[in-house]
């Protein structure tokens, strides 16, 4: 009688290895590669990101981030209805969110109004971030490495969007100015808004960044305030269009 022979497990089967410390690099890999093949072959050519607070919410009238949900929502759906009559080969100017709640269901929710598909980009925390309802289920993405879900949160966009928001907002701006300020974004190239003038200038004093040496002069304009749906949609319009047209 023959013995049995044991066949073990193929490498890229072996769930355990896979979660191990050992294969840390083959998942960061995982991350970058599943969401590039994803947006690919759905034809996203690029994104504007909408940035804010998970904690606004729609319901609660004596919040003051209340309104900004719906504007944020407005703003997603103009823009969005707009950018669904270019008609370009693939999909332009597509609304991008961290995945969660607040100003990114708002933003997603503005996008799903106006007909259009819309990205969520979550992540995986001790506190779980379910995802929103309004994201397009085919572009909804988790991930474990807050690196890569930055990475992925930016680099396909052509703008970016803050509304007000706490420590990972202010993380996710800051990164990204940084980016451009260093050009490993090329200057004038994405247009940054901090929408909600008076919140932004409340939170952070960027007179002193200068003041103190910690800035240059130009470093202020890489930035934008604006505080209203209709002139941030303008705005955008006019930078968008001139992107189209030094790439068509």
């Amino acid at each position: 009688m023959r013995k049995k022979v044991f066949m073990p497990e193929k490498a890229y089967r072996n769930l355990e290895f896979l979660s191990s410390h050992e294969a840390r690099t083959v998942r960061i890999l995982c991350e970058y590669l599943e969401p590039e093949d994803r947006l690919q072959k759905l034809k996203v050519n690029n994104t504007v990101l909408f940035l804010g607070s998970s904690k606004a919410n729609p319901d609660d009238k004596k919040s003051p981030l209340a309104k900004y949900y719906w504007e944020a929502e407005e703003l997603a759906y103009n823009l969005v209805k707009w950018a669904i009559k270019l008609k370009p080969k693939g999909k332009n100017f597509v609304i991008c969110t961290g995945g969660g709640p607040g100003i990114m269901e708002a933003a997603n929710r503005g996008a799903a109004r106006a007909g259009g598909k819309s990205i969520g980009m979550n992540i995986a925390i001790p506190s779980e971030q379910y995802p929103n309802p309004y994201i397009s289920p085919e572009l909804s993405f988790v991930f474990h490495y807050f690196f890569m879900r930055k990475f992925w949160l930016v680099y396909q966009a052509k703008a970016v969007v803050a509304f007000p928001g706490g420590f990972g907002t202010l993380d996710e701006v800051f990164e990204t100015l940084t980016l451009l300020q260093s050009e490993k974004i090329e200057k004038g190239n994405i247009p940054i808004i901090l929408y909600g003038e008076e919140y932004w200038r409340e939170i952070i004093n960027f007179d002193a960044l200068l003041k103190y040496g910690n800035i240059l002069p130009e470093d202020l304009k890489l930035f934008s305030f604006y505080s209203n749906p209709k002139d941030t949609l303008s705005y955008l319009k006019k930078r968008l269009l001139e992107y189209l047209i030094d790439t068509d």
